[in-house]
């Protein structure tokens, strides 16, 4: 018998499938669209400013937001800055690095096959450290979207070259890999207000991003007006209100929730692509969300227990 699994997936603070249906797209749409974003202000902004710049707005908004709404900081003794910390380097820092380093080799297409790795590698980690088990159905689910995002991504003419430059998409898997255990890490952080907690990991980011920018890069230039409109869009958008938004998910609603939503993200930019971008509708993008959504129904099944008869 099938059922479908409400008991791992539900909200654990009585958060409303709407509700959480809402937030979904929410994240979804910005997340979706900060790829436009980045593509527009990386034709005049140094990536690594770009990320630096996104950080400190969206750093800056949220301790505003928390301060106004009566948040105050913990002490800078409080064990909760050492665990922001680390999700500041796993889910900021590193992977971009590692992925920025990636890219001057590996073509977007298959840097987006090799993130949405992000997801699997999630529910895996979640079995372990989390109290959300991995069943076959979950399993199955998760493999399904992740075939959608081939779908997608996979270049039309496909060889072994593709295998060519492994140890730069190697850099890029480590770089999902990353998000992944950001994911679990949030799942597993010291009960905080998801606006301080969202506080805590932008500054600790933005400081982190910044000394990179400096090292890379220089002295901060100046943005283009076109470039900073993207700045204060992803800084808000993406960056501060998704990060509060998407530590909100995690505690109410575990990590594999939040896996599930990732699927949708590239589909997500490659429809705004079509739309603002001029790019090409391919017939793939219907496969893709067909695969990823049914994915997802089928990741909420479970085997029922068999019962002995009277």
């Amino acid at each position: 018998m099938i059922s479908v699994d409400d008991t791992p997936t539900e909200p654990k603070t009585g958060v409303s499938g709407l509700t959480l249906l809402g937030v979904a797209l929410f994240l979804i749409l910005v997340w979706g669209s900060a790829f436009t974003m980045v593509g527009v202000a990386v034709r005049t902004l140094a990536p690594e400013w770009l990320v630096a710049y996104r950080m400190i707005v969206g750093a800056i908004v949220v301790l505003i937001y928390s301060y106004i709404i009566g948040h105050r900081l913990p002490t800078l003794t409080d064990v909760r800055w050492i665990w922001y910390a680390v999700m500041a380097i796993t889910g900021a820092s590193l992977p971009f690095v590692l992925i920025a380093n990636g890219q001057e080799i590996v073509d977007s297409g298959l840097t987006a096959i090799l993130v949405g790795t992000m997801p699997l590698i999630t529910i895996i980690l979640a079995h372990f450290f989390t109290t959300e088990k991995l069943t076959t159905w979950k399993l199955l689910g998760f493999a399904l979207g992740f075939i959608g995002i081939i779908v997608l991504f996979l270049p039309k003419e496909f060889s072994l070259d593709l295998v060519s430059d492994w140890q730069a998409q190697l850099l890029i898997l480590a770089g999902s890999a990353c998000y992944a255990i950001t994911t679990v890490v949030a799942s597993r952080t010291p009960v905080t207000p998801s606006p301080i907690a969202a506080a805590m990991m932008l500054l600790m980011g933005a400081g982190l991003s910044s000394i990179w920018a400096v090292s890379v890069s220089g002295p901060p230039p100046m943005p283009t007006r076109q470039a900073l409109l993207c700045v204060l869009g992803l800084g808000l958008g993406s960056t501060a209100i998704a990060t509060i938004t998407y530590l909100w998910v995690i505690d109410t609603s575990g990590p594999s929730v939040m896996a599930r939503i990732n699927y949708f993200v590239p589909v997500c930019s490659v429809i705004l692509g079509v739309l603002f971008l001029d790019e090409i509708l391919d017939w793939r993008i219907f496969i893709a969300l067909f695969l990823i959504l049914l994915g997802v129904i089928i990741s909420r099944f479970k085997s029922k227990p068999q019962t002995s008869p009277l």
